[in-house]
């Protein structure tokens, strides 16, 4: 057994861990799957070890493997410490920042922001995950995350910048088919778009004295470009933001006085981001542009 080692095998190994196969673990690390077995291959002729067991269901952690991964985590996560704190030291604002916000908010709020700052720091590159998943910061998946809640993973700062006003919308299309709602009263006779397993308009619905199940709606989907496509095509009725809604021209808001909590957005960053110049710099532009939504 030596007593070195590649760090880049030791975090296919944490791939392969992670998402229990060579070809899981390749679309990962954007690599290929020979490379992640040769470099489990090479780890474990490095320890003197075996790591992983071929299975039916694909790779299994031997319990040698099972002992030293939580060692590789560990390594792991003082390596991206180490990154971290490196990084919040930098000057440079050219470079790299990668963001997470919510698909809605990718698709529709975000884009002429990110093109407003292109113009302004044109050596800032950014990377976008429309992904309503929530992504560690701590692990570097991203550098700022817009979400819709406040953040609680520990050793981050968050702000938040606005509320969001949120409406209720029918295409023009189902309207002239079936009418249009004037009071909550009418709501059985129509057809509603909701989430499959979110509750958040259930639970919406509940706070104005209006108790349904998801059976109600007859369309479920937790995906909410998705659900708003649904609306657009006619389906139903649907919730979204409402600058979203008054600037689709296939769409009207309905008349119908529910009070719909606003939203809240916050921006979060890695605490130890605090004195990156790039970082600062795009943090910055966000929230004081995502106030003007």
């Amino acid at each position: 057994m030596t007593n070195q080692f590649d760090w880049t095998h030791l975090q296919t190994f944490l791939a392969v861990a992670k998402h229990g196969s060579l070809s899981g673990a390749a679309r990962a690390l954007i690599g290929s799957q020979p490379t992640m077995g040769r470099h489990i291959a090479a780890l474990e002729n490095d320890l003197g070890v075996r790591l992983f067991e071929r299975t039916a269901g694909g790779l299994e952690l031997t319990p040698t493997g099972v002992e030293l991964l939580d060692h590789a985590r560990q390594m792991s996560a003082l390596a991206n410490q180490l990154s971290l704190t490196a990084e919040g030291r930098t000057e440079a604002v050219a470079g790299t920042v990668r963001i997470t916000a919510s698909e809605v908010m990718a698709a529709f709020v975000l884009p002429p922001i990110i093109k407003a700052l292109h113009r302004a720091e044109p050596q800032i590159e950014l990377e976008l995950i429309a992904s309503d998943q929530s992504d560690n910061l701590l692990e570097r998946e991203a550098d700022i995350a817009v979400r819709m809640y406040r953040p609680t993973q520990a050793d981050v700062f968050t702000k938040k910048v606005v509320e969001v006003e949120i409406g209720l919308f029918a295409a023009k299309t189902y309207l002239q088919a079936h009418g249009t709602p004037s009071a909550l009263t009418d709501i059985a006779e129509h057809v509603f778009i909701g989430y499959d397993r979110d509750t958040q308009i259930i639970e919406g619905f509940a706070s104005v004295g209006i108790k349904v199940d998801r059976h109600f709606f007859p369309f479920r989907c937790d995906n909410q470009l998705v659900c708003w496509s649904m609306v657009l095509a006619g389906y139903g009725i649907g919730f979204n933001h409402l600058r979203i809604g008054l600037n689709e021209p296939l769409v009207e808001q309905l008349p119908v006085e529910i009070d719909i909590p606003k939203l809240p957005v916050w921006l979060t960053a890695h605490a130890e981001l605090k004195t990156s110049r790039r970082v600062r710099t795009v943090f910055d532009f966000l929230a004081e542009r995502l106030k003007q939504i």
